[in-house]
């Protein structure tokens, strides 16, 4: 065999490895059998998958990868009295991409308590994360080598709910930027807001956008947030009423469209929805409801009004549904159970916007966030 004809058959397996192979990456929490972060090779032709690597850290229940996926972020989901003084942690890791391997860098405090969500900025220089417990955001600079620098800035939430059990206090539970990068997004279950900050990614620093807020009806629980790929419209996922707010979006403005609910209108069980994404083609609209429902409801987004409709309700196959996400090639969408200890691997019809059982699983204790790198 000559060396040219050798060359173009190595060229055209890794190729080809390339378009269909991905890493997945599971976020959990360690209260059980999980010992941290799970590597999988995930394979975009078939949907299925082979475990690679493990990171032992502690409850990393949600994730973020840089963008030029070199690094994971990850909360430490903790209130520890030790190491980080009352509060949880954000930790860095290096990815190598040869192996499919995690390693550890540094840990930061997370500026508050239970730290439940990581995001990375588009010039990958500035995380926020969410800290619920302490109704906090915080913002930490990333040094060259992708470590963090200790958090710069903390935003504090006030104020309080009517729902004694849950909202005495505020809880921001996921920090979003704007398609722009110029926004960040901060949905507050504990006082009914989303609030609203202007960012400056050269200095990195957080300022009240002129409207510095958007209010949800009160009792609802702002929980996880998603833009539309037009950048145009905007939807909030209300976990303690299992509702969505569809908002018009312009220049970190947010002018309230709709209101609609993921659960049938004669559903009497317990409420508790979860995440909320827009398919990558901007057609549809789908969300995680747990509590007694165990579902992915999915609505048809108007292209010309940004309003829903629903479209279909899918149950998960398993118990307590909390992230979910599409893979890379938007053919399938993987729902983590973190009840159930899997992953359930759905077929995407994007023209209709149903799930169909592929029949592959991924068995992982406790899953709660799934990511990607490519």
């Amino acid at each position: 065999m000559s060396r040219r004809l050798l060359f173009s058959l190595l060229f055209t397996f890794n190729a080809a490895f390339a378009q269909t192979n991905t890493y997945l990456l599971v976020g959990t929490y360690t209260s059980g059998k999980s010992e941290g972060i799970y590597v999988y090779n995930f394979n975009t032709t078939s949907g299925a998958s082979t475990l690679v690597s493990t990171a032992k850290t502690a409850n990393p229940s949600y994730l973020t990868v840089s963008p030029n996926q070199k690094m994971v972020y990850a909360v430490t989901e903790n209130a520890d009295t030790t190491k980080f003084g009352v509060g949880g942690a954000i930790t860095a890791f290096s990815f190598d991409k040869a192996h499919g391997t995690l390693k550890e860098i540094n840990s930061q405090f997370s500026g508050g308590k239970h730290p439940c969500y990581v995001a990375i900025d588009k010039s990958g220089k500035w995380v926020f994360a969410a800290n619920y417990n302490s109704g906090s955001a915080s913002l930490f600079p990333v040094k060259t080598d992708g470590s963090l620098a200790p958090v710069k800035q903390v935003l504090q939430d006030a104020g309080s709910g009517p729902n004694k059990d849950r909202q005495l206090s505020p809880h921001v539970h996921s920090t979003v930027l704007s398609p722009d990068n110029k926004y960040l997004f901060t949905p507050d279950l504990g006082i009914d807001k989303v609030m609203i900050y202007r960012f400056d990614n050269v200095r990195g620093k957080l300022t009240p956008a002129p409207i510095s807020f958007a209010s949800s009806v009160e009792g609802s629980g702002p929980r996880h947030f998603a833009f539309h790929p037009n950048n145009k419209y905007a939807y909030l996922m209300e976990e303690m009423t299992g509702t969505v707010m569809a908002y018009k979006y312009n220049v970190g403005k947010l002018d309230s469209l709709q209101r609609i609910s993921t659960h049938p209108a004669d559903f009497k069980g317990t409420i508790g929805s979860a995440d909320i994404h827009v398919s990558p083609d901007g057609k549809f609209l789908y969300c995680s409801n747990r509590g007694d429902a165990n579902t992915i409801t999915i609505f048809k987004i108007d292209g010309l009004t940004g309003k829903l409709k629903l479209a279909d309700s899918q149950s998960t196959l398993g118990k307590t549904p909390r992230n979910f996400n599409f893979d890379p090639s938007g053919n399938f969408l993987l729902v983590a159970n973190q009840q159930s200890d899997d992953i359930i691997v759905f077929k995407i019809n994007k023209q209709s916007g149903q799930l169909t059982d592929t029949g592959k699983r991924i068995n992982v204790p406790n899953p709660v966030c799934i990511q990607w790198i490519r």
